[in-house]
């Protein structure tokens, strides 16, 4: 039974030494750099005193950032990336929370992360450890030591305090997870994935183990390029990049500019997205610029390893539509649960909770908050089984698949009424030349204020909305913004809106 994700790399290096695993186009490595130079990272931190605690790896955004992550799991750590795209003031509340005595840096970031490093707390370059003797013994000793149950990764999610989360996971839900994500994508070596989100997010968990699993290739797309949609597809053309598991924001932003009217992504066999709702009318573009390719629909959260839901889109949807998230993963149960914690009922609106392998470990040092969302499951009054309570809220359609609502935080009371703010998104988000959407409440003064980037003209859109929504649920207020704010993950930016609008 396999146990460990390295086993992946160990497995696939020898089969395709010379294969190119990572690239971020002008520099790469192959599987057996790879292999090669992580054991010698293993070593070089075994060496060093490293055990079985977390490793900062804060470099820049290239295949020895990924490779560092290996080299980490080959000591028996866990590995924190970080980069240079963190707000300073997040980065600097890692640091404090973890008091890593470790952090793999490069030239680029070696004097940041000296700032940041605890007194006696070792600052390692990359390229100098990397050149470490690799001690077969002492890997093999770890490896025999080790569990499945044993932390890979700690990535950090907001917290709504403002203090941040460290999720930590385990091997375990890792490998029940890509397993079954891999048999979704259909991801062979043939594989050719463009990384759209940060390292320093679980999400780009589909291609790293993807990659060392299959034998497939991955490249880190640069992050300037989707500021320009059409060097962007000029790239994934470049690279033959035919994979993509992107947010929907970075798929929008060449749909919504009319870049597909002329350039179209052409090796393109595979189009996953997540993390927010694709609004019908941009999809429909996509749908007819690549009619064979497939979209699947991807849903999870951090806190359960990545994505828990699929859905392969398999039939057409009216603009004001939202396409499902469909069926867990196998292995994966999920629950949906009204507010008195009882099953909900064919649609029904219910919180979404999930239970299995997929769950971490929890919020790494943080009981409190692990124990408030990781909680018993209300149904199961037998024996211990925790589940994890999402936050998030949907129903079974009448086909019976999941469909994905909206956050409890965006359920709110409007003139006495429970109105769910992602249904007036949804409803905007099919007028005439709106691009993108994001509706907020203003508690104080209680009014609905929608925020808009497009060409349509503001009264065009109000007056629209107030032709397809109930008086109640018509927004007080509409504007048009050049660009709504995004996180660096590529969602919007909620927070920054309300600050920028709301006065």
């Amino acid at each position: 039974m396999q146990t460990n994700i390295l086993e992946y790399l160990e497995a696939t290096a020898p089969r395709v030494p010379d294969k190119l695993a990572f690239s971020n186009g002008p520099e790469g490595m192959t599987f057996r750099e790879v292999h090669g130079q992580a054991r010698a990272i293993g070593s070089g931190l075994l060496s060093r005193g490293a055990a079985r605690e977390p490793v900062v790896v804060f470099m820049e955004r290239h295949p020895k950032m990924v490779t560092a992550f290996f080299g980490v799991v080959y000591a028996g750590c866990f590995y924190v990336p970080i980069d240079r795209e963190m707000p300073a003031f997040r980065v600097e509340l890692i640091f404090q929370q973890l008091k890593p005595r470790y952090v793999i840096c490069d030239e680029k970031t070696r004097e940041h992360a000296r700032s940041l490093a605890a007194e006696g707390a070792q600052v390692l370059l990359y390229d100098e450890l990397s050149a470490s003797r690799t001690d077969g013994a002492a890997l093999s000793r770890v490896r025999r030591e080790a569990l499945d149950t044993d932390p890979i990764y700690i990535v950090f999610t907001s917290g709504s305090t403002g203090v941040p989360k460290g999720v930590a996971a385990c091997h375990r839900s890792v490998l029940d997870y890509i397993e079954h994500l891999d048999e979704v994508l259909d991801v062979t070596e043939d594989t050719v994935f463009g990384n759209q989100t940060p390292l320093y997010f679980d999400a780009c968990l589909k291609e790293l183990y993807s990659t060392i699993r299959c034998g497939a290739t991955t490249y880190l797309i640069p992050k300037k390029l989707f500021s320009f949609p059409v060097k962007l597809v000029e790239y994934l053309n470049e690279y033959r990049i035919n994979t993509v598991c992107w947010v929907v924001s970075a798929l929008t932003m060449i749909s919504g500019f009319k870049v597909l009217d002329q350039h179209i992504p052409e090796y393109f066999r595979t189009v996953a997205f997540g993390s927010e709702v694709f609004p019908i009318k941009q999809f429909k573009l996509w749908r007819a610029a690549l009619p064979n390719a497939r979209f699947i629909n991807l849903y999870g959260p951090t806190e359960a390893t990545g994505m828990s839901c699929w859905y392969e889109v398999d039939r057409e949807f009216a603009d004001d539509d939202v396409l499902p998230i469909g069926q867990p993963f196998p292995n994966t149960g999920l629950l949906l649960l009204t507010e008195e914690d009882r099953p909900a009922a064919p649609g029904e609106p219910g919180e979404i909770c999930l239970r299995g392998t997929c769950l971490t470990l929890g919020y790494y040092g943080d009981f409190q908050r692990t124990n408030e969302v990781f909680v018993q499951n209300p149904l199961n009054s037998a024996y211990p089984e925790l589940i994890y309570r999402t936050g998030d809220i949907g129903k079974l359609n009448e086909r019976g698949e999941l469909v994905f609502l909206t956050r409890k935080d965006n359920q709110i009371k409007h003139m006495g009424h429970r109105i769910e703010l992602g249904e007036i998104e949804v409803v905007a988000a099919a007028g005439e030349g709106v691009r993108g959407v994001c509706c907020l409440y203003q508690k104080e003064k209680k009014r609905l204020i929608l925020c808009y980037e497009g060409s349509c003209e503001v009264s065009d859109l109000a007056h629209y909305l107030r032709s397809k929504l109930p008086p109640y649920m018509v927004p007080n207020k509409v504007i048009s913004v050049e660009v709504l704010p995004r996180t660096p993950n590529g969602k919007l930016d909620r927070r920054a809106l309300a600050e920028q609008v709301i006065d």
